[in-house]
């Protein structure tokens, strides 16, 4: 079905729970919180779909994402072990983690209108404009994301700030 191997079946399933764990927690609490239970549900799903793409990816470009995905996973996680880098950890922990997101999503998408519906897929030509508009929605979405996420950080250390000097 939709020329899934069974490995490709285990990469697609193993990954595909970081979607509606990202969209959870980007609602409930605006980033991707690493040390929540949704947070290491995200971790384990993301790290098996950032495995796995080495043993299933046919594009050039899939295991670059791999790695990338990896090591700004990693990065997203451990930054918060940093204890000199004080607030600066929880900027660059959301901005790491929501790259992340953005990588999930960039071949999640693009591979949904490649193979769906299943032998006459809504895109057939990797140069196509709903393709690339989709993909630069998804761009677009991660920049105003991240601007958000930092406002909404500075403001949260602010009213903290206030709390502490009253």
């Amino acid at each position: 079905m939709f020329g899934i191997s069974a490995l490709g079946w285990v990469h697609t399933l193993g990954s595909l729970p970081a979607i509606p764990l990202a969209a959870y927690m980007f609602i409930k609490h605006g980033r991707i919180v690493p040390r929540s239970r949704a947070g290491l549900a995200y971790f384990v799903s993301m790290l098996i779909g950032g495995l796995t793409v080495f043993l299933v990816a046919h594009q050039p470009i899939s295991p670059v994402i791999g790695a990338v995905t990896i090591v700004l996973l990693l990065a997203g996680y451990g930054v918060g072990f940093v204890a000199w880098l004080g607030r600066a950890g929880v900027y660059l922990e959301t901005i790491l983690l929501s790259l992340t997101a953005f990588f999930l999503m960039v071949p999640t998408v693009s591979e949904t209108l490649r193979r769906v519906p299943d032998g006459h897929p809504i895109v057939t030509d990797p140069n196509s404009l709903l393709l690339k508009g989709a993909l630069g929605l998804i761009a677009l979405t991660l920049v105003i994301g991240v601007v958000a996420q930092m406002f909404a950080l500075h403001k949260k250390g602010l009213r903290l700030a206030q709390q502490t000097q009253a």
